[in-house]
């Protein structure tokens, strides 16, 4: 006769911003935003009580790397399950549940390995440090939700600002930007910081005082979970309410130039016009992929006004290689094309720190870099920039979504252009322009001399 015995299995007490986290209904939800909020102790526990309370559940937990998946989770849930109630098979990385429940720990070392999830079935999916992950990887491992069974299908996630999944962290939980197709009452994000895990802050009190001492735009980011402030951030001097502006009619007598990436996968193109003291102003902007070469200069054809006087277009020099079936160049077929190039320099590093000059604060109290603030590919993309891992003075090229419109705009600023001189006395400026530069108050004349 089997002997039925009692087991207690601790799962913790939630603090109240845990407790929302496993109440909530919604098919994604995002938790955390800081350090120390106890984030992956959240996930896993919900994933261990949830398999626990109900027979046939199948969850999947992914971290980065395998590591990761092993310390944070494999370990300490050997040591709180006991082999009663779930075994640890470590060929399938599976928690096998008594009631035929299962918690699967998976991890993504390279975009290769997103493959081995597509096709498998998932009632619950918890993604620890979801930055750590692209969108592709995140609707990949979404398509998993599915099953038969009477179970809700959900997507919880753990975040902290930075790493290459910012953007679209960002985008679904914090600003709420939803693209045609998001509904989003699936939505949800639950604030937590160091400050809500009380049991953390009193019981290693030196952790909180350590955050608090972080460099100022790390400690935003870990401290207190401002998006805004990415610890891995290129260009930590982007700020929006410095650098953009809102857009005005460009003066006839300002200098113009085009600059562009060009790939069969993205067209980015950009507008720039210098002033009478060289400083820049980006007005317009477009990005489109799938355009053959032909088609892209005809789309910056279009999209550049009858009257507009372009000194030259800045294109990367890959343009300039021979095609091995035609013998021609793509530089070749945009100049036939009515788009006159000029090859920009292929060096990033340098470009990058072009860059930095153009942002940097003048003397006048203002950026070099001004961007219309309705250019909303620029102005996402350029703050999203990350360091290179192996090379710090280089920007990482992921995620690739955002390194077109932001390379056309280093090969601007690593480009010798000329700026305008004034010669006669002919007023130039509007009154939305004077009053941008003066903070404004009554226009002021800006003479040609």
């Amino acid at each position: 006769m089997r002997e039925n015995k009692h087991i207690d299995i601790d799962f913790g007490t939630l603090n109240e911003k845990q407790r929302l986290f496993f109440s909530a209904q919604n098919r994604y939800v995002a938790y955390g935003g800081a350090r120390g909020g106890g984030k992956s102790w959240a996930a896993r526990m919900l994933a261990a009580y949830s398999c626990f309370r109900m027979p046939g559940l199948s969850a999947l937990i992914m971290r980065r790397k395998y590591l990761e998946v092993e310390e944070n989770h494999i370990l300490p849930l050997k040591a709180m399950l006991p082999e009663a109630v779930a075994r640890y098979h470590a060929a399938s990385r599976s928690f096998l549940f008594y009631n035929g429940s299962r918690i699967r720990m998976g991890h993504l070392n390279n975009d290769a390995d997103i493959n081995e999830y597509q096709g498998l079935e998932f009632d619950l999916l918890f993604i620890d440090e979801a930055t750590q992950f692209t969108e592709n990887e995140f609707r990949t491992l979404c398509a998993c939700l599915r099953g038969v069974n009477r179970f809700p299908k959900r997507a919880y996630l753990t975040c902290n600002p930075g790493g290459i999944g910012h953007a679209w962290v960002k985008r679904l939980f914090i600003t709420r930007d939803f693209n045609a197709g998001e509904d989003p009452v699936d939505y949800a994000f639950i604030p937590a910081t160091v400050d809500d895990n009380t049991v953390l802050a009193r019981s290693s009190p030196d952790y909180v005082r350590m955050l608090d001492l972080l460099p100022e735009d790390i400690r935003r980011a870990h401290r207190y979970g401002d998006w805004d402030a990415l610890s891995g951030q290129y260009f930590s001097e982007f700020k929006t309410d410095v650098h953009t502006c809102a857009p005005f009619v460009i003066p006839e007598g300002w200098m113009r130039y085009r600059a562009i990436d060009y790939g069969l996968d993205m067209l980015a193109c950009l507008w720039i016009a210098l002033d009478y003291d060289g400083r820049a102003w980006v007005y317009r902007e477009v990005m489109k992929p799938g355009l053959i070469v032909s088609e892209a200069a005809a789309l910056i054809d279009r999209m550049t006004l009858p009257f507009e006087k372009i000194a030259f277009t800045i294109a990367p020099p890959d343009l300039w290689s021979t095609q091995k079936d035609t013998g021609r160049t793509m530089a070749e077929i945009f100049m036939q094309s009515g788009i006159g190039l000029v090859r920009g320099s292929a060096a990033r590093t340098q470009g990058w720190l072009s860059v930095k000059e153009y942002l940097k604060i003048r003397c006048d109290g203002r950026p070099g870099l001004m961007v219309f603030r309705d250019l909303k590919k620029l102005t996402g993309s350029l703050p999203q920039l990350q360091h290179d891992k192996d090379n710090p003075g280089d920007c990482a090229t992921q995620p690739h979504g955002i390194t077109h419109i932001t390379d056309a705009l280093r090969y601007f600023c690593h480009q010798r252009t000329l700026y305008p001189t004034r010669c006669g006395e002919k007023e130039i400026e509007t009154d939305r322009y004077c009053a941008l530069m003066t903070g404004g108050g009554p226009p002021r004349a800006y003479i040609e001399l």
